[in-house]
C-alpha cells in the first residue's frame, strides 16, 4: 500500500512539474526587443482577447460543438458588449494612439486579473498573463497616457490615474466669443422668440435645466434629459447618441428641432437676426462673409469653448494637495476606481470619450418598468447597426452635483441613486449604502470654477 501511495504521490508531482514546464514553454511573454506597442498587440493575440471581443475575431475550434457552442456565443455577445478591440489592435500595429477608455479598461484587467476569463485559460493555457505579460501591458497603458493624454498638471504621484486635471482654457478667438455668448443666449433663435441655448443650458445651474426633459417652444418636451454644456468642449462627440462631431454641429440642431426651438430654417433666423443694425453691424465686422448657419453655429462654438470649470477639489488633489478633499472622498475614488467606474468615466472631463452599452449586467429597459422610446435606443439611431442598440455616450461627470436628474432619460433624482443603479446594471453588484454614499462624497469634489468662481446651484 505504502509503495503504491507513493508512486501515486511522485506521479502527481510529476504531473504537476510537467504542466508547470509546459505551461512556461507556451506562455513565455513576447520578446523584449519589440515596442510596447506591438509588445501589447502580441498579448492581445495570444491571449485570445479577440476570440470574444471582435466581430471577426477567430473563434475556438469548439464553438460549434453543442452547449459548448452556446457558451461561448454568449461570451462572445457579452464581450462585444463591453469592447470591440478589433480597432485597437490594428491601431498597435499603425502606432496611432488608443482611446482612453479603451486603456483604462485594460488597465483593470490586467490589474485585477479578470481576462481571460478562467474557463477560456483553463483550455487555452497560454491565454492567462504570467507576470512579465502583465508588466508590459501596464507600461504600455502608462506610455500612452504620457505620450497622448497627460495635461501636465498632476503630481508625479498621480500622474497615471485614469483622471487628469482639467486645463485652465484652451486656444479662442475672443471677439466670436463675445458674439458667441450674445447668441447663446439669443431666443430669437427659436421660431417664437421664446427659447435660448441657455433655456435649456443654463450657466447657473450647471449647465443644465434641471429638469428631466426640457422644455421647448409652445410647452413642448423632449424625450432626452439635456447634458451640461460646461466642459462639452473635451467630449469626442456630443448628445447622447453621437450625432454630432463638433460643437457646432451640436449647435446647429435644436434651432431647427420642432420640439425644442422650431425654427423652419437658418434663412429665418438670419432674417431676424439682420434686422438688429447694431448687432449685424458687430457680427460682419468678425465674419466679413456675413450671416450663415456654418458662422452663426462657429460663433456658439467659439463661446462655448470657454465653458470649462477647473480647479475643484479634486483637481487640486491631483496636483498634489492631498488636504483639498477629506478622507471619506479619497475612499471613495477607491471605490469609483474598484468598482470599474473610471474605465468609463475618464479622462479631464471623467467621461465623454466612448460609447458604453447600458444594461451589461442586468437588462436596464426592461426592469425600469417604462416604454422603450426612440431615444433608448442611443447610439443605434444613427448607425442602425444592431450592436448599438442601447448604447450611448457617457457623460462627463464633472459638476455632477448640480446637473440632477441623472441618465440619459432623466430617471434618477439623486446621485446616490444613479450611483447605485450603474453599479446594479452595468456590474451585477448591490453596492452598499456606506461604500454608495463615499463615492457620492468624492463626486462632490469634482464641482470646478467658472470666471474664477466656484460653480453653485445659482451662481
Amino acid at each position: 500500500m505504502k509503495k503504491w501511495l507513493k508512486i501515486g504521490v511522485m506521479a502527481i508531482l510529476a504531473a504537476i512539474i510537467f504542466i508547470a514546464i509546459t505551461y512556461r514553454i507556451i506562455n513565455q511573454p513576447p520578446p523584449a526587443n519589440l515596442t510596447s506597442e506591438m509588445q501589447a498587440r502580441t498579448i492581445l493575440e495570444t491571449g485570445g482577447c479577440l476570440s470574444c471581443h471582435s466581430a471577426d475575431g477567430e473563434k475556438p475550434f469548439y464553438a460549434s460543438f453543442p452547449i459548448v457552442g452556446f457558451m461561448v456565443k454568449g461570451d462572445i455577445e457579452k464581450g462585444l458588449k463591453h469592447e470591440d478591440l478589433a480597432k485597437t489592435y490594428e491601431s498597435l500595429a499603425s502606432g496611432n494612439k488608443i482611446d482612453e477608455t479603451i486603456l483604462a479598461k485594460i488597465e483593470k484587467v490586467v490589474t485585477d486579473g479578470s481576462m481571460p476569463l478562467h474557463r477560456y485559460y483553463m483550455i487555452h493555457w497560454g491565454a492567462s498573463l504570467n507576470k512579465e505579460e502583465k508588466s508590459m501591458m501596464l507600461s504600455w497603458v502608462k506610455k500612452q497616457r504620457e505620450t497622448h493624454y497627460a495635461t501636465g498638471l498632476a503630481c508625479e504621484e498621480f500622474a497615471n490615474e485614469p483622471i487628469q486635471p482639467i486645463v485652465d482654457s484652451i486656444p479662442v478667438n475672443p471677439d466670436k466669443v463675445e458674439l458667441g455668448k450674445i447668441l447663446f443666449h439669443d431666443t430669437r433663435l427659436s421660431s417664437d422668440n421664446t427659447v435660448s441655448c441657455a433655456s435649456c443650458h443654463d450657466l447657473n445651474t450647471g449647465g443644465v435645466d434641471n429638469k428631466q426633459y426640457s422644455e421647448g417652444v409652445g410647452g413642448q418636451f423632449g424625450r432626452v434629459n439635456a447634458p451640461t454644456v460646461y466642459n462639452a468642449a473635451f467630449n469626442f462627440v456630443q448628445f447622447w447618441d453621437g450625432r454630432a462631431g463638433t460643437l457646432a454641429e451640436q449647435a446647429a440642431g435644436p434651432p431647427l428641432n420642432p420640439v425644442e426651438m422650431a425654427s423652419q430654417s437658418f434663412d429665418d433666423i438670419i432674417a431676424k437676426l439682420a434686422a438688429d443694425k447694431e448687432f449685424t453691424k458687430r457680427f460682419i465686422a468678425i465674419y466679413p462673409d456675413g450671416y450663415s448657419e456654418k458662422n452663426i453655429t462657429n460663433a456658439i462654438e467659439e463661446f462655448e469653448k470657454t465653458l470649462i470649470t477647473p480647479n475643484s477639489a479634486f483637481d487640486r488633489y491631483l496636483k498634489g494637495d492631498k488636504s483639498a478633499i477629506s478622507q471619506e472622498a479619497i475612499d471613495g475614488y477607491a471605490l469609483f476606481k474598484e468598482n470599474k467606474c473610471a474605465t468609463c468615466h475618464v479622462g479631464v472631463n471623467l467621461g465623454g470619450q466612448s460609447y458604453e452599452y447600458m444594461g451589461l449586467a442586468h437588462s436596464y429597459f426592461e426592469e425600469r418598468n417604462a416604454p422603450i422610446t426612440e431615444e433608448d435606443n442611443g447610439r443605434f439611431k444613427q448607425t442602425k447597426e444592431e450592436r448599438d442598440r442601447h448604447r450611448f455616450k457617457v457623460p462627463g461627470l464633472r459638476n455632477i452635483e448640480l446637473t440632477a436628474p441623472y441618465f440619459h432619460d432623466g430617471s434618477q433624482k439623486t446621485m446616490k441613486d444613479a450611483v447605485q443603479y450603474m453599479a446594479k446594471y452595468q456590474l451585477g453588484d448591490e453596492l452598499k449604502d456606506d461604500d454608495a454614499e463615499k463615492i457620492v462624497t468624492f463626486m462632490n469634489t469634482l464641482t470646478g470654477e467658472f470666471q474664477g468662481k466656484k460653480l453653485t446651484s445659482a451662481n
